[in-house]
């Protein structure tokens, strides 16, 4: 066997949330397009994700589930949903998150909790539910979307950040616990990157450009540039990486 048999997927089986657009859309086309057939969660459609991973030659299908608003038997039957389809779960990737960004003192309870049901409380349940599948089969990986947030807290996003330091520990903690098992458990921290969410900063173009000077690789993130990463998480090559939060923000934390 070859060093890149090791970023072979084939025969795996994924869930990605959030895989309508953006990063998650990014992650779910690079799973399939590394031999792993791909469920595809969202509230919006997936029908363009499904098509470039059928297009890879895998099979997709698409779960529509709003995890705002998901209650935890709704999240167990995402879940068994997926298990039932293919008979195991192998790769999890917790991508779907929310923003509302608010000065700290305005920020309001019904923001407050639609990024903790988004980014924190549907992120755990998942997880948990998806480990116990994973042991039963002898192992699995969960990969979770962080944020560089989560380590210097940004401007104007303070509810956001502390879900983002929660997922930081989630992994961390779940990774502790779930390695023995043959679980591994491990994160992306992104930087700034050119996605919807984060609309009101790429819109404007004075806000853009003061942020893409900061940057040291002077370019905002786009989605692709976190594909590699996912796939080797999700690989044999990461079987030995528990834990850990790789920060891809082109040098933002390090200035």
């Amino acid at each position: 066997m070859g060093v890149l048999d090791l970023f072979r997927l084939d025969g795996c089986t994924a869930l990605v949330t959030g895989a309508a657009k953006g990063i998650g859309a990014a992650i779910a086309t690079a799973l399939g397009e590394a031999g792993a057939d791909v469920a595809c969660l969202d509230m919006l459609s997936c029908s363009e994700t499904e098509s470039k991973i059928l297009a890879a030659g895998r099979r997709a299908f698409q779960i529509h589930c709003d995890l705002q608003t998901a209650s935890l038997s709704e999240l167990r039957a995402v879940v068994r949903q997926v298990v039932d389809h293919w008979g195991r779960l192998d790769i999890l990737v917790n991508n779907a998150g929310i923003t509302r960004p608010n000065p700290v003192l305005s920020i309001s309870e019904q923001d407050f909790e639609a990024e903790v049901g988004v980014n924190q409380r549907a992120l755990f349940f998942l997880s948990q539910e998806v480990a116990c599948q994973m042991v039963k089969h002898g192992g699995g990986k969960i990969i979770n979307i962080a944020s560089v947030n989560a380590f210097n807290g940004g401007l104007r996003v303070a509810s956001y950040a502390g879900t983002k330091g929660a997922v930081a520990g989630f992994t961390r903690a779940f990774a502790v616990e779930l390695a023995e098992k043959g679980v591994r458990v491990n994160a992306i921290a992104p930087g700034f990157t050119e996605t919807d969410n984060i609309r009101n900063l790429t819109s404007d173009p004075v806000v853009y450009e003061d942020i893409r000077s900061q940057i040291p690789a002077r370019r905002w993130g786009k989605p692709q540039d976190y594909q590699g990463a996912a796939v080797f998480l999700a690989s044999r090559a990461a079987d030995y990486l528990d834990g850990s939060i790789l920060v891809i923000d082109g040098g933002w934390l390090i200035r």
